[in-house]
């Protein structure tokens, strides 16, 4: 088969001076200011995968430090880091965020206060450490979730509701399914923004390029207002793939540095959630997904989206941390194994006989990338190029391959070893 090499061009708004950008909206919140010196502010951490998050955060701490208030990390990760506190700390660790790049201390703990319960008699929780602060900064990516869609997704609210809730909070809002996630994490974050002294949101909007793009605080009082419209230009920049229709993807790597769920529904087109339909588009029949990423540390949620994976793969699953990240959420359809090969080569051959008898090989539709967050440059089939709309997709070819195997792995592939 014969494979060509292209590369995509995105929106690619980029962010130049990040440090004055963090400076300036911290300036703006007017309950920041008004706050006493000394004041202990709790600055929440935790989502994998931000672009300049370590400078992000180092400067928020030396904005407050010059102010003469007494910052502090807290993580806001839910049941990560097989939900104890030195595994959420050294999750942090992974993403480079520690006392001495930071510039302050990290205070972990899975000890919550519970705040009270809402009206649909959802209990709120909250870590300790942050409700005994003076004032909370909250520091998120904003985002399309990878469960559900709505007015906010991924971002400030669910880092208030579940990141802040710890396992206790992220399990009770899961558990209700993914079809009254929105509604649940409006309802805790607003009972907790009620009662807690957070002081503001620090929204974080990144390009098709996994570049940041805006920082921009958000204020309580317009807090979901403010939050749905970064959402908005959030999925303005998203990346995609050129085609909805394909009959194979091949994913050289999955992990949570990529998405929360390994490998992103909404690229992927699939979901596998209990109770909740699959999307119309994209549509791939068959997805073989290679190998997992060291910075994933284990943890292979989203394993159960791929149909076909390889033994390199599986045996690089913890499955404490997988198990748990599963059990949490109570997407379990999520980490079922999919068929798994000895070697990428007779992994794929079974994903090209999967499709049928009849498959002339030359003839499939065919996409391989590095993973579902890095989408400029992919590998595409002679035939699934022809099917590009020229008008909507802006690329260019930069080389021609053969699809071949040395000692059963793929010999061209977009990840650098």
């Amino acid at each position: 088969m014969i494979l060509y090499e292209i590369e995509q061009r995105f929106k690619g708004e980029k962010l130049t001076d990040i440090r004055e950008t963090v400076r300036s909206e911290l300036r703006k919140n007017k309950q920041l200011q008004q706050l006493p010196k000394h004041s202990e502010i709790a600055i929440t951490a935790g989502s994998r995968g931000i672009e300049n998050i370590v400078l992000i955060l180092n400067e928020i701490v030396s904005y407050l430090k010059e102010k003469e208030y007494k910052p502090f990390i807290v993580p806001a990760m839910g049941s990560h880091g097989g939900a104890t506190s030195e595994g959420q700390i050294e999750v942090l660790h992974q993403l480079g965020i520690t006392e001495e790049s930071i510039g302050t201390t990290i205070r972990s703990s899975m000890e919550t206060i519970q705040l009270g319960t809402t009206q649909d008699n959802l209990p709120v929780y909250m870590d300790k450490n942050a409700y005994l602060a003076d004032g909370i900064i909250v520091v998120n990516r904003v985002k399309v979730h990878t469960a559900f869609h709505g007015k906010v997704e991924s971002g400030l609210s669910k880092m208030v509701a579940i990141g802040l809730g710890k396992q206790k909070g992220a399990s009770f809002i899961h558990g209700r399914g993914a079809n009254s996630m929105e509604h649940n994490i409006i309802a805790v974050s607003k009972y907790a923004l009620e009662r807690v002294p957070i002081l503001m949101g620090l929204g974080i909007i990144e390009n098709g390029y996994d570049q940041t793009a805006q920082i921009k605080g958000v204020d309580v009082e317009e807090w979901y207002d403010q939050e749905a419209t970064l959402l908005l230009k959030s999925k303005e920049l998203m990346p995609s793939l050129p085609l909805k229709e394909l009959d194979v993807l091949v994913i050289e790597e999955m992990g949570k540095n990529y998405s929360g769920t390994g490998m992103d529904p909404n690229v992927i087109g699939r979901m596998r959630i209990d109770g909740t339909e699959e999307p119309l588009e994209p549509n791939f029949k068959r997805i073989l997904v290679l190998d997992l990423s060291e910075q994933s540390h284990g943890n292979a949620q989203g394993i159960g989206l791929a149909d076909f994976t390889t033994e390199k793969l599986i045996s690089k699953i913890d499955r404490n941390s997988t198990y748990m990240n599963a059990l949490t959420s109570t997407f379990l359809r999520r980490v079922m194994f999919p068929l798994h090969y000895p070697t990428e080569e007779s992994a794929l051959d079974a994903v090209f006989l999967s499709l049928g008898p009849d498959v002339n090989k030359e003839q499939v539709d065919f996409i391989q990338v590095k993973n579902t967050l890095h989408l400029s440059k992919l590998f595409i089939s002679e035939s699934a190029l022809k099917k590009i709309d020229k008008q909507k997709v802006d690329y260019e070819i930069l080389r021609k391959v053969e699809l071949e195997f040395k000692d059963g792995e793929l010999k061209h592939r977009l990840l650098k070893s």
